[in-house]
């Protein structure tokens, strides 16, 4: 894409106030108040009145969804008062969202949805300690000694965390200590990336290897979790050859680090594999962001008539952004402005910035949940992998989000011709490669029906979608062996995703085992393991999982 110019220094166009877009006459708040009707207000507030009489009198029959955690004890549905309590609340909750008219468009909705979603989840009786039978029960039982451990939380995170409750207790995890460990080396170290070598566990390996490229706006472990859970350990168990990649976390002077330099550092690292490998093709994956890098790298190589791809594997990625999906509450003209702007102001979107973006979507598990945990109940949050990994934020270089948020809002990528790579015009459609296309049934960044949506803009015949249990994270760090694992599978040619679902089987296990019998049986034929990983061109720097993961 080609690189607008933008500012270095001083207050950036449309940046003056850091809240016009969410807060401003176009943000989600003000959406939602500008499209709720007087009548349907007056309406919906006569019918909440004769709710709560129904409730004060015991006739009503609301009660919570069974998977709500904010309702688990028992004092819910037994003490009649606090059933009257949350009953109201998910009266007045069911009103709120009965304001919002049913005639908007797919974004306006969004974003008028994820302002009542903000502030119905404030207001749940659960967030304050009367209104939380458990952490009044524990209060009495403590004797105030979780109030004293929730207030010293909550001061530390006032000072150390942004003023979020704390998500993760990360003080037991090391990254190359009991994460990231699979065996490997670090065979190429450029200015943007280093690309791991993993070392093989078998006796003999496939032909083509496999590459991953994962976010730009993430450390690449997540694939590598601990022993048992990692995606690099279970595929180089099945005898493929694998390499990935780590991005290096980009600072102020890499502001110009777009999804053009991302591209090339991609195709410089297929070089460096064939180069290793002695194979002219590679098995491309892309997790999430990395996916969409990972399709224009392929449609910059297809316009170029560079046959270098033997299969693509597209994991929770969406391509076309004009889909109903809760990222879509953010595309609006102000507020990109806005992320533009303070992005080319610093250099880089922080990742402590990002983060707080993604957990305003889901406020109830992301923000009321350690509400309570941390300072209510006074419990430290538990020691978990994933959120220990989500919590090791990067930053994303000004230019990549520049890039990013013109695919948002212009969705090129989908429009032949419209996105360039390197002043390359791509067409996904002429993609052929056969491709492999993975959604995750509880996702609420990529749904799954968005991810399934994606594989329609690729022009491979042999083209499967795999719809994994798990969400947005979950999906990915599945691994073989868990019960409660299953997945749906089966050819990408039924018209829409709903009729995809009707027409494939549920399987049990992980997408991963799918994913590598079927990425096995398109990487020729089983050759010996290399002895010594990299190359001669490409001699080992250091071990796994390399210097850059931790800058």
């Amino acid at each position: 894409m080609a690189k607008n110019d933008r500012p270095s220094q001083g207050e950036p166009d449309g940046a003056a106030d850091s809240d016009n877009g969410f807060f401003g006459s176009d943000g989600p708040f003000a959406t939602l108040l500008r499209h709720i009707d007087p009548r349907v207000m007056a309406e919906q507030s006569i019918a909440l009145s004769k709710t709560m009489l129904d409730i004060v009198t015991g006739k009503s029959d609301l009660a919570p969804d069974s998977r709500d955690w904010r309702f688990k004890d028992e004092a819910w549905t037994k003490n009649p008062a606090y059933k009257r309590l949350a009953q109201a609340y998910l009266a007045a909750t069911e009103a709120v969202e009965k304001m919002i008219p049913d005639d908007l468009s797919v974004e306006n909705r969004q974003r008028a949805e994820l302002a009542a979603s903000i502030v119905t989840s404030a207001f749940a009786p659960t967030n304050t300690l009367m209104g939380n039978p458990a952490a009044l029960a524990k209060t009495i039982e403590t004797g105030g000694s979780n109030l004293t451990k929730g207030l010293a939380a909550f001061l530390d995170d006032i000072k150390n965390n942004g003023g979020l409750p704390k998500q993760v207790d990360n003080s037991s995890f090391e990254v190359g200590g009991n994460l990231a460990v699979t065996p490997g080396k670090i065979v190429l170290r450029h200015e943007m990336f280093e690309l791991i070598h993993y070392k093989p566990s078998t006796d003999n390996v496939y032909q083509t290897p496999v590459l991953l490229i994962p976010p730009q706006i993430n450390r690449f472990y997540f694939t590598d979790l601990a022993p048992g859970r990692s995606f690099a350990e279970y595929t180089v168990a099945q005898g493929l050859q694998y390499f990935a990649i780590s991005w290096r976390n980009p600072q102020a002077e890499n502001r110009d680090w777009g999804l053009d330099q991302y591209a090339e550092a991609a195709l410089a690292a297929i070089d460096a594999i064939a180069e290793i490998t002695g194979e002219p093709k590679v098995n491309l994956v892309g997790f999430c962001a990395g996916g969409i890098t990972t399709a224009m790298v392929m449609g910059y190589l297809e316009a170029k008539g560079q046959d270098r791809v033997n299969s693509l594997a597209l994991c929770v990625t969406m391509l076309d952004f004009e889909v109903d999906a809760a990222l879509g509450a953010f595309r609006l003209p102000a507020l990109l402005g806005v992320a533009k702007g303070k992005s080319a102001k610093a250099g880089v979107l922080s990742g402590a910035d990002l983060g707080k973006i993604f957990t305003w979507l889901r406020p109830n598990d992301l923000v009321w949940n350690y509400w309570v945990n941390n300072y209510l109940m006074g419990e430290p949050p538990a020691a978990f992998d994933i959120l220990a990994w989500n919590n090791d934020c990067t930053n994303m270089a000004a230019q990549l989000h520049e890039d990013f948020l013109e695919l948002f809002e212009q969705n090129a990528i989908v429009q032949p011709g419209k996105a360039k790579v390197m002043g390359e015009p791509i067409d996904l459609g002429k993609l052929t490669c056969d491709a492999f296309v993975v959604g995750a049934v509880t996702d609420h960044l990529t749904p799954w029906k968005a991810c399934y949506r994606a594989s329609s803009h690729l022009g491979s015949k042999d083209l499967t979608f795999a719809l994994s249990n798990g969400g947005h994270v979950a999906a990915l760090v599945n691994p073989p062996g868990n019960p409660k694992a299953y997945h749906y599978m089966g050819p990408a040619t039924a018209p829409d995703a709903d009729t995809w679902l009707e027409q494939s089987p549920k399987m049990p296990g992980s997408w991963w085992e799918s994913w590598n019998k079927w990425c096995a049986l398109r990487s020729g034929k089983q050759i010996a393991a290399p002895k010594k990983l990299g190359s001669k061109a490409y001699a080992p720097i250091c071990d796994a999982p390399g210097e850059y993961v931790k800058q």
